[in-house]
């Protein structure tokens, strides 16, 4: 069980918002991803908020002075549109890089990019949001729909092949009121052969003991409550000793 600290970033701030609007200015990157590193955390995903929406650059800079000095996984993500954006992405600094938008527009895209890079290197991000009786892939930080089903979207790309899968929800992503319990518990009967980390929602530790009853092996990615201290990471480090000591 993986604890992640997510930070979504605008320019050169981490920002934050409810259900991906109203964002706030919540800090400096370098200095917030140095806390959670001293923390303890287990990783760092770093979402540039606003890089697909308007073909901004990525964040390939902020990358570089962030490893300097911080030797745990980096994912990075948010308008990473071709094999050169990836690996300049890797180039900086980052483990990992984390692709939506521009996969969903062009499949091919991660089977070049598995091709080149290695599967371990490649996370697929999901956002999704519930449409009638239907899980809907969104793109382009969680505004525009995209008629795909999550789970024929999970099946296939798992089927051309990458090496995690983050599914944020929108409905709860920033809400701070809990996970989405629906959602876990329909991911819970895809069949999956890839890592998972869930994004959205987590406000208090009971709400990672919620999680652990539905996954008690794949990861979180926490934002608001690490922003706005709701949850110290060393005690969602003591109920994961607790849980294992229990099993």
């Amino acid at each position: 069980m993986r604890t992640i600290a997510r930070l979504d970033i605008k320019n050169d701030f981490v920002i934050k918002g409810i259900n991906f609007e109203g964002l706030r200015k919540i800090g400096k990157p370098v200095e917030l991803s140095a806390k959670y590193y001293a923390e303890g955390v287990d990783e760092l995903l770093l979402m540039d908020s606003v890089a697909t929406l308007y073909s901004r650059e990525n964040l390939f800079d902020i990358i570089k002075k962030i490893t300097e000095n911080i030797f745990i996984p980096v994912c990075v993500g948010g308008g990473i549109r071709s094999l050169k954006d990836i690996e300049m992405a890797l180039n900086s600094g980052a483990d990992k890089v984390a692709i939506n938008s521009a996969i969903v527009k062009d499949i091919s895209l991660l089977e070049l990019a598995r091709k080149n890079f290695g599967a371990s290197n490649l996370v697929v991000s999901i956002e999704v949001k519930k449409n009638s009786n239907n899980w809907e892939i969104y793109v382009n930080n969680g505004r525009d729909k995209t008629g795909k089903s999550l789970l024929d979207w999970m099946n296939q790309i798992q089927e051309v092949g990458c090496g995690e899968i983050l599914i944020t929800s929108i409905d709860s992503d920033g809400t701070k009121k809990g996970l989405n319990i629906d959602l876990l518990s329909y991911v819970k009967n895809i069949k999956t052969s890839v890592p998972l980390i869930f994004s959205g929602g987590i406000g208090r530790i009971e709400h990672i003991s919620e999680f652990i009853k539905i996954f008690p092996n794949e990861a979180l990615a926490i934002g608001s409550a690490f922003h706005y201290d709701l949850i110290q990471i060393k005690e969602i480090k003591k109920l994961y000793d607790e849980k294992n000591n229990n099993s």
